[in-house]
C-alpha cells in the first residue's frame, strides 16, 4: 500500500510539472514535493502499521485472560520510582499480567501514581504506602480486606472462576521488630480457613533457607514462623538475586503460599528483564485447574530444607 501511494502521486506530480512550469522550477518543486510526501507516507503508514499492531495485541491479551487456566503474577519493590513504574507498567501491558504485588510504590501527597486508572489499585490507611496490589484483568473479582490492610500491607480476597485465594502484598520495615508482622501473617492465615493464601513480601531478612548466602536474626526468626505456621516459599536457586545494589546483593524478596497453593503456583522465577529499581522482578503463575486439585491433595506438608542439611 506504502509503495502504490507513493506511485501514483509520484506520476501525478511529475505529468503536471512537465507542462505547466519550467523546468529549473520543476526541479526545485519536485525535489521539495517528493521529500515531504514520502516523509509523510512512511510516518502515515508505520503509525498505522504500530496502532494495528498494538490493538491486535491488547485483543489476543483480552482473549487470552478470558479463556486461559491460570493467573499471571508480577512481584517487586519500586523504592517509590517513577522511572521503575513507567517501565513496569509497559512490562505488565507486555507480559498480560493480572496482578501485581509491589512493595513501596511510586506515591505522591501519600496516594498512588503512575498506574493507569483503568486498573484496580488497592492501597490502605493515610501515610506513604509501602504495599499495594493492582489487578488489571477484569476476570478477577477482588475485595480489599481493610481490617488486615494498612500503609504496609495490603490483603484482598480474590475470585477467579469460582476458586478463592487470600493475596497480600507486604512490606517489612527493617527498623522494627519482626514479631509485628508475623502477626499479621497469624491473622491472615486465621482469616482463610483452608483458602489458599499467598503472601508477596519484601522481607528485609535473610537466610539460606531462600537460597541467601547468609543467616541474621531476623531471617532465623522468619525462618522458624514459616515452619510453625506450614507455611512454603517459592524462592528457587537463581543466579539473578531479587535485591541488588553498589553495596552488595540478596534474596530478601518472597513469595511464601500456604499448603493449599502448593501444587497450583508454578513458573516462579526472578526474571532477567531491567526493573529500574534496585530489585528484581519475580514472575509467577497460579493455574485455576491445578488450584481445586492441590486444595483437596493438600495434606502433605513441604518443608524448607535448610542450607547446611544438602
Amino acid at each position: 500500500m506504502h509503495t502504490y501511494i507513493h506511485t501514483y502521486i509520484h506520476m501525478y506530480i511529475h505529468t503536471y510539472m512537465h507542462a505547466y512550469i519550467p523546468t529549473y522550477i520543476h526541479t526545485y518543486i519536485h525535489t521539495y514535493i517528493h521529500t515531504y510526501i514520502r516523509t509523510y507516507i512512511r510516518t502515515y503508514m508505520h503509525a498505522c502499521i504500530h496502532a494495528n499492531i498494538n490493538t491486535y495485541i491488547h485483543t489476543y491479551i483480552r482473549t487470552y485472560r478470558m479463556y486461559s487456566t491460570q493467573i499471571n503474577f508480577l512481584q517487586i519493590n519500586l523504592k517509590h520510582s517513577r522511572v521503575a513504574t513507567n517501565n513496569l507498567m509497559k512490562i505488565i501491558d507486555e507480559d498480560g499480567t493480572d496482578v501485581l504485588c509491589t512493595q513501596e510504590p511510586y506515591v505522591i501527597h501519600n496516594k498512588i501514581a503512575g498506574i493507569p486508572r483503568k486498573h484496580k489499585i488497592y492501597s490502605s490507611g493515610e501515610g506513604r504506602n509501602r504495599a499495594a496490589i493492582v489487578v488489571t484483568n477484569n476476570q478477577i473479582d477482588s475485595l480489599l480486606l481493610i481490617q488486615f490492610s494498612d500503609e504496609d500491607t495490603v490483603v484482598l480476597e480474590a475470585v477467579s472462576d469460582k476458586a478463592k485465594t487470600i493475596i497480600a502484598s507486604m512490606y517489612f520495615d527493617i527498623n522494627r521488630q519482626i514479631k509485628g508482622d508475623l502477626n499479621k501473617i497469624e491473622a491472615i492465615i486465621h482469616y482463610a480457613k483452608g483458602d489458599g493464601v499467598l503472601l508477596a513480601i519484601d522481607s528485609n531478612s535473610r537466610s539460606t533457607s531462600w537460597h541467601d548466602t547468609q543467616i541474621n536474626a531476623r531471617g532465623r526468626i522468619f525462618e522458624e514462623f514459616l515452619l510453625s505456621k506450614h507455611l512454603h516459599i517459592m524462592n528457587e536457586e537463581s543466579t539473578l538475586t531479587t535485591f541488588l545494589n553498589s553495596r552488595g546483593s540478596s534474596n530478601i524478596d518472597l513469595t511464601v503460599i500456604s499448603n493449599q497453593l502448593l501444587r497450583a503456583v508454578e513458573n516462579w522465577e526472578v526474571s532477567d528483564q531491567e526493573s529500574c529499581s534496585d530489585h528484581s522482578i519475580i514472575k509467577f503463575a497460579i493455574g485455576q485447574g491445578l488450584w481445586g486439585r492441590s486444595k483437596q491433595e493438600s495434606r502433605g506438608v513441604r518443608y524448607i530444607v535448610k542450607g547446611k542439611d544438602r
